[in-house]
C-alpha cells in the first residue's frame, strides 16, 4: 500500500487526471452521455491550416518565452458553416484562433484541438466579435460572455459527451474567461 501512495504522490500529475477520468466515468453511469442542447451541427470537419509562430529574430530570450508560453493559432481555410436549433452560421475563411483555451501543463493530456475542437471554434468567434455571423451575412446581435460560455459547454457535450470535462472547462472560463473577453471588447466599436 505504502509503494501506491508514493507512485501517487511522487506522479501526481497522472494521479488527477485518473481520479478525474474515474469521477467522469461514475458520472457519465449516472447522467449518460450526448443530449441535444443547441442543436449542433455541421456536415465537414472546418479546414484549417496552422499559423506560423515567429520566433526568429526575437532575441534569445523573447524566442524563449514564446516558444515555451507560445500557442499555436489556427486558420480557417474556407468558411466553416455550421447550425444551432436549425440556424445557419458561418466562420468565415481567414478566422485565426487557437482551439480550445488549454494550459500549457494540460495540453499534454487535453489537446487544444481534440475533443473541445468545435466548441472551441465557434467560442473564440464569438468572443473576439461578441456575436456570431448567420450564413446570411447578418450577426444575431450583441451576446454576453456568460453566453458564449454556456454555447462553448453544450457544443461540447453534444460533440464529445464528456460532461465532466466540459463543466472543467466552462467554469475555467467562467472564472478566468473575462481577460480575453475584455481584451476583445477593448477593440468593439463604439
Amino acid at each position: 500500500m505504502d509503494f501506491i501512495v508514493d507512485l501517487a504522490i511522487n506522479f501526481w500529475q497522472w494521479t488527477v487526471v485518473i481520479i478525474l477520468i474515474l469521477i467522469g466515468f461514475v458520472a457519465s453511469i449516472f447522467d449518460g452521455q450526448g443530449e441535444k442542447r443547441v442543436g449542433f451541427k455541421y456536415s465537414e470537419m472546418p479546414h484549417m491550416k496552422p499559423v506560423k509562430i515567429e520566433t526568429a529574430d526575437k532575441g534569445f530570450w523573447k524566442a524563449i518565452w514564446m516558444w515555451l508560453l507560445g500557442v499555436r493559432k489556427w486558420e480557417i481555410c474556407d468558411n466553416f458553416y455550421f447550425s444551432l436549433n436549425g440556424e445557419e452560421y458561418v466562420i468565415p475563411k481567414g478566422f485565426q484562433f487557437d482551439g480550445a483555451s488549454v494550459p500549457k501543463f494540460l495540453a499534454m493530456w487535453l489537446s487544444p484541438t481534440g475533443v473541445l475542437l468545435m466548441g472551441g471554434l465557434v467560442h473564440d468567434y464569438g468572443y473576439k466579435y461578441g456575436t456570431l455571423l448567420k450564413r446570411d451575412s447578418t450577426v444575431i446581435g450583441p451576446q454576453s460572455q456568460k453566453w458564449m460560455d454556456q454555447l462553448f459547454r453544450d457544443i461540447c457535450i453534444e460533440q464529445n459527451g464528456f460532461k465532466l470535462l466540459n463543466y472543467l472547462a466552462y467554469w475555467a472560463l467562467r472564472v478566468a474567461g473575462f481577460v480575453a473577453w475584455n481584451g476583445h471588447r477593448k477593440h468593439d466599436p463604439n
